[in-house]
Protein backbone atom coordinates (compact mmCIF):
# COMPACT_ATOMS: atom_id res chain seq x y z
CA UNK A 1 0.00 0.00 0.00
CA UNK A 2 1.85 3.53 -0.97
CA UNK A 3 1.85 5.29 1.66
CA UNK A 4 -0.37 8.62 2.42
CA UNK A 5 1.45 11.88 2.16
CA UNK A 6 -0.05 12.46 5.53
CA UNK A 7 1.86 9.88 6.93
CA UNK A 8 4.65 9.56 4.23
CA UNK A 9 7.43 11.80 6.75
CA UNK A 10 7.14 9.45 9.79
CA UNK A 11 7.43 6.55 7.42
CA UNK A 12 10.65 8.26 5.78
CA UNK A 13 11.83 8.58 9.41
CA UNK A 14 11.55 4.59 10.11
CA UNK A 15 14.20 4.40 7.64
CA UNK A 16 17.20 5.44 10.07
CA UNK A 17 15.38 3.98 13.18
CA UNK A 18 15.54 0.47 11.42
CA UNK A 19 18.99 0.90 10.29
CA UNK A 20 19.73 1.78 14.37
CA UNK A 21 17.70 -1.26 15.20
CA UNK A 22 19.92 -3.33 13.32
CA UNK A 23 22.89 -2.32 14.23
CA UNK A 24 22.11 -2.56 18.03
CA UNK A 25 21.37 -6.12 17.27
CA UNK A 26 23.65 -9.37 17.97
CA UNK A 27 25.82 -10.18 15.02
CA UNK A 28 24.76 -7.01 13.19
CA UNK A 29 26.74 -6.55 9.72
CA UNK A 30 29.06 -3.40 9.57
CA UNK A 31 27.54 -0.48 8.24
CA UNK A 32 29.64 2.21 6.43
CA UNK A 33 30.10 5.26 8.77
CA UNK A 34 28.62 3.92 11.66
CA UNK A 35 30.12 2.18 15.12
CA UNK A 36 31.07 -1.36 15.22
CA UNK A 37 32.21 -1.28 19.05
CA UNK A 38 29.85 -2.09 21.54
CA UNK A 39 30.01 1.33 23.63
CA UNK A 40 30.44 3.56 20.48
CA UNK A 41 27.18 1.71 19.05
CA UNK A 42 25.42 2.63 22.40
CA UNK A 43 26.87 6.19 22.22
CA UNK A 44 25.26 6.21 19.08
CA UNK A 45 22.21 5.17 19.54
CA UNK A 46 21.79 7.46 22.57
CA UNK A 47 22.55 10.24 20.19
CA UNK A 48 19.95 9.21 17.36
CA UNK A 49 17.65 8.96 20.49
CA UNK A 50 18.33 12.21 21.66
CA UNK A 51 18.37 13.92 18.08
CA UNK A 52 15.86 12.06 16.48
CA UNK A 53 13.74 9.49 18.03
CA UNK A 54 12.54 11.17 20.91
CA UNK A 55 10.98 14.12 18.73
CA UNK A 56 9.74 11.45 16.46
CA UNK A 57 7.84 9.72 18.98
CA UNK A 58 6.40 13.00 20.03
CA UNK A 59 5.35 14.26 16.66
CA UNK A 60 3.65 10.24 16.31
CA UNK A 61 1.72 10.60 19.42
CA UNK A 62 0.79 14.37 18.45
CA UNK A 63 -0.72 12.64 15.41
CA UNK A 64 -2.69 9.72 17.30
CA UNK A 65 -3.97 12.46 19.73
CA UNK A 66 -5.91 13.78 16.48
CA UNK A 67 -7.10 9.97 15.67
CA UNK A 68 -9.13 9.57 18.78
CA UNK A 69 -12.12 7.80 18.45
CA UNK A 70 -12.13 7.33 14.98
CA UNK A 71 -11.89 3.91 14.99
CA UNK A 72 -11.64 1.18 17.73
CA UNK A 73 -8.44 -0.76 16.31
CA UNK A 74 -6.57 2.30 15.84
CA UNK A 75 -7.65 3.67 19.43
CA UNK A 76 -6.06 -0.02 20.88
CA UNK A 77 -2.92 0.03 18.32
CA UNK A 78 -2.36 3.99 19.81
CA UNK A 79 -2.57 3.12 23.51
CA UNK A 80 0.38 0.41 22.48
CA UNK A 81 2.54 2.16 20.76
CA UNK A 82 2.40 5.21 23.41
CA UNK A 83 3.40 2.42 25.83
CA UNK A 84 5.79 0.83 23.67
CA UNK A 85 7.42 4.96 23.49
CA UNK A 86 7.46 4.65 26.88
CA UNK A 87 9.34 1.92 27.17
CA UNK A 88 11.71 2.08 24.31
CA UNK A 89 12.52 5.50 25.97
CA UNK A 90 13.40 3.48 29.02
CA UNK A 91 15.78 1.67 27.67
CA UNK A 92 17.85 3.98 25.49
CA UNK A 93 17.90 5.70 28.62
CA UNK A 94 19.37 2.58 30.68
CA UNK A 95 21.96 1.67 28.36
CA UNK A 96 24.59 4.19 29.53
CA UNK A 97 23.80 1.63 33.22
CA UNK A 98 23.98 -1.97 31.76
CA UNK A 99 26.44 -3.82 32.86
CA UNK A 100 25.17 -6.45 29.61
CA UNK A 101 25.26 -3.87 27.42
CA UNK A 102 25.54 -6.42 24.06
CA UNK A 103 22.13 -8.02 25.62
CA UNK A 104 20.47 -4.32 26.46
CA UNK A 105 21.29 -3.12 22.86
CA UNK A 106 20.23 -6.45 21.42
CA UNK A 107 16.55 -6.76 22.81
CA UNK A 108 16.39 -2.91 22.33
CA UNK A 109 16.89 -3.77 18.74
CA UNK A 110 14.64 -6.14 17.75
CA UNK A 111 12.08 -4.58 20.36
CA UNK A 112 12.56 -1.13 18.37
CA UNK A 113 12.26 -2.85 14.84
CA UNK A 114 9.27 -4.72 16.11
CA UNK A 115 7.91 -1.50 17.39
CA UNK A 116 8.63 0.22 13.65
CA UNK A 117 6.75 -2.68 11.42
CA UNK A 118 3.94 -2.67 13.96
CA UNK A 119 3.64 1.21 12.99
CA UNK A 120 4.30 0.53 9.15
CA UNK A 121 2.41 -2.36 8.44
CA UNK A 122 -0.67 -2.37 10.84
CA UNK A 123 -1.16 1.00 12.20
CA UNK A 124 -0.37 3.05 9.30
CA UNK A 125 -2.64 1.28 6.89
CA UNK A 126 -5.54 1.21 9.07
CA UNK A 127 -4.99 4.91 9.18
CA UNK A 128 -5.19 5.22 5.67
CA UNK A 129 -8.43 2.50 5.84
CA UNK A 130 -10.46 4.16 8.27
CA UNK A 131 -9.27 8.22 8.09
CA UNK A 132 -11.35 10.44 5.25
CA UNK A 133 -8.54 12.76 3.53
CA UNK A 134 -9.77 15.61 5.64
CA UNK A 135 -9.07 13.77 8.62
CA UNK A 136 -5.60 12.81 6.81
CA UNK A 137 -4.78 16.33 5.94
CA UNK A 138 -5.63 17.51 9.81
CA UNK A 139 -2.67 15.23 10.75
CA UNK A 140 0.19 16.37 8.01
CA UNK A 141 3.13 17.07 9.79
Amino acid sequence: MKRDEALAPLSREHHDALILARLLQKNAPAYKNLPIETSEKAAYALEMYNNNLQDHFLKEEKMLDKLKNIHAEIDRLSAEIITEHRMLTISFMGLNKKEDLVEAMDTLGFTLEKHIRKEERILFPLIQQHCSQEILKTIVL
